[in-house]
Order: structure tokens, then C-alpha cells, then sequence
């Protein structure tokens, strides 16, 4: 079992920064990839970043390129999520994911809320 704990949503007016983290605790051996996904009011949630820990480079999706950037603990598996110049659009639950080796299941979060204000 994995518990996948997020913090760091909250309110922010357009154009600021907010940082999202995400710990994992218990099952954290075999992790092969963490990140995120938001869901809007109305919509399917989607992707946003992700990071494998076998390298390769973080992963975005369009709308996060250049604005978003996914980053890990060095030791800890933990996962942060600085988002910066944000937009209304970008207004979401925010919901962290973990893969294992072997496996494409993901494990989730309960979801962070992040309301971006005009």
C-alpha cells in the first residue's frame, strides 16, 4: 500500500505562483514514476507533469510547458509542482500519482484544490 499525501492549493490571483507538493509514505521501494493531474468543474481530469525515476527528463503537458515545472526530493520520495504565471484556466483539483515497476496502475491522492482568481 502507498499513501500519497499533497499539499500547497490554496487561492492565488493571475499571474502569481503556487507550489505543490506531494509525499508518499509506505509502499515508496519500487517507485518507477510520480506526478500530477488536475480535474476542472465540468471536465475530465487530465495530465499535467511527471517524472520517472529511472531519468529521462520530466514530461508536460502543453498547457504546463514553460510555466509549470515538476521536481523531486533528493532523498525523499516526494514530488513538488512549482507553478508559476498561473491563469484562471488553470483553476483545478490537483491530484498526485505514483506508478511501480512493473505495473501502469497509478496510486492517487486525495487532490489539492488550487483556484486561480481574475
Amino acid at each position: 500500500q502507498v499513501q500519497l499525501t499533497e499539499s500547497g492549493g490554496g487561492l492565488v490571483q493571475t499571474g502569481g505562483s503556487l507550489r505543490l507538493s506531494c509525499a508518499a509514505s509506505g509502499r515508496t521501494f519500487s517507485t518507477s514514476a510520480m506526478g500530477w493531474f488536475r480535474q476542472a468543474p465540468g471536465k475530465e481530469r487530465e495530465f499535467v507533469a511527471a517524472l520517472r525515476w529511472a531519468g529521462g527528463g520530466p514530461s508536460y503537458a502543453d498547457s504546463a510547458n514553460g510555466r509549470f515545472t515538476i521536481s523531486r526530493h533528493k532523498v525523499q520520495t516526494t514530488v513538488y509542482l512549482q507553478m508559476n504565471s498561473l491563469k484562471v484556466e488553470d483553476t483545478a483539483v490537483y491530484y498526485c500519482f505514483t506508478q511501480f515497476r512493473g505495473s501502469d496502475m497509478r496510486y492517487w491522492g486525495e487532490g489539492t484544490l488550487v483556484t486561480v482568481s481574475a
